[in-house]
């Protein structure tokens, strides 16, 4: 296991979500699943822990209950290689998603996520300042990001 894991506190959705997750991404891998005893806290045989490792990075689901929920204060960043990758990512995340903007996307989990094209970055660390504030403005008024908008703002004379 990694230095550093993602633990991810759901209530009683941890192995869907870890599903739902390793169905979405090419490189992942369903871990190890851990379940409640006779000790509890939850249910014998229900779901403690769920790990899983999406592009080689370890998660751990656990379902922890009701007392916490996710903010959009912690994301998940996705580098695509283009806007298929975008298309593709952001069609399984709307699936009970609420898109938020700026290629945000909150999953049916209320997990938020960042599905980025690499383009946006090159443009944005232009060394043309005007290029890289027409990329940035016409970002601004994305949802889901589109590389052939922001091209066309980049090449804007």
């Amino acid at each position: 296991m990694q230095k550093i894991c993602p633990f991810l506190w759901f209530d009683g959705r941890a192995e869907e979500a870890m599903n739902f997750y390793t169905s979405i991404f090419k490189d992942a891998k369903v871990g190890n699943v851990q379940r409640y005893g006779e000790a509890g806290p939850g249910p014998k045989g229900s779901v403690m822990s769920a790990a899983f490792q999406l592009h080689g990075q370890d998660f751990i689901a656990l379902n922890g209950g009701p007392q916490f929920s996710f903010t959009p204060a912690i994301s998940f960043f996705v580098n695509c290689v283009d806007q298929a990758e975008v298309d593709a990512l952001w069609d399984k995340f709307s699936e009970g998603g609420e898109p938020q903007g700026c290629g945000w996307i909150k999953d049916k989990f209320g997990l938020s996520w960042q599905v980025i094209p690499t383009a946006l970055g090159e443009m944005l660390q232009d060394t043309d300042k005007q290029r890289a504030q027409r990329v940035m403005q016409a970002m601004l008024k994305m949802v889901k990001i589109d590389v052939k908008v922001l091209q066309q703002a980049y090449d804007q004379q």
